[in-house]
């Protein structure tokens, strides 16, 4: 089984990039962005929870997402493997992954980070808000977005690092380029 963490900054790729994965490897997507969105959009509980905090670019609590990831994970069993697109955000999240795989007989085979600059960025999400209509796709939001990510997530590469399971690619380039440099890391697992 193939698992595999998609990791970068917010406008990286990283949805664009799991969904050419997706498609070549024959693997189950988990984007915890489109699960608290759809959630969001048939107004239950758990998406009205998630609302304001999503609304501010803040993270949404760990135990929400580990209950989804669980119920999604357990309800595929004949699934080829996971890719996981902007999950785990966290250090704790990415030992509450392991220990969840664990249980389960699995585990992360390697983490993927698109490696984009700050600027390129902003520029992206600023324009993907305007193609899209997303009012979270604003200035003040995504600089806080950014924020977090450098306080909070990115210290997750060094957790799976510190596993010899992180590489780098570079995120900037055409979409095929992009691409090509992961498929060329998971080819060569």
């Amino acid at each position: 089984m193939l698992n595999i963490v998609l990791f970068g900054p917010p406008g990286s790729g990283k949805g664009t990039q799991s969904e050419k994965i997706i498609e070549h490897y024959g693997l189950t997507h988990f984007s915890t962005g489109d699960m608290l969105r759809a959630e969001l959009a048939a107004e239950t509980e758990l998406g009205l929870r998630a609302k304001s905090i999503m609304e501010k670019g803040e993270l949404v609590p760990d135990d929400i997402i580990i209950g989804m990831i669980r119920k999604r994970i357990t309800g595929q069993k004949d699934a080829r493997g996971f890719i996981f697109d902007g999950f785990p955000r966290t250090v704790a999240q990415a030992e509450a992954l392991d220990k969840l795989l664990d249980e389960l007989g699995m585990q992360i085979n390697v983490m993927l980070g698109l490696e984009v600059d700050r600027q390129e960025l902003i520029d992206r999400l600023l324009k993907r808000g305007n193609e899209q209509g997303r009012s979270d796709d604003n200035l003040e939001t995504i600089e806080n977005r950014i924020r977090v990510y450098e306080d909070q997530t990115s210290p997750v590469m060094g957790y799976y690092q510190g596993q010899g399971k992180y590489r780098g690619v570079d995120g900037i380039g055409s979409i095929e380029d992009i691409f090509s440099r992961l498929s060329g890391i998971i080819d060569n697992l």
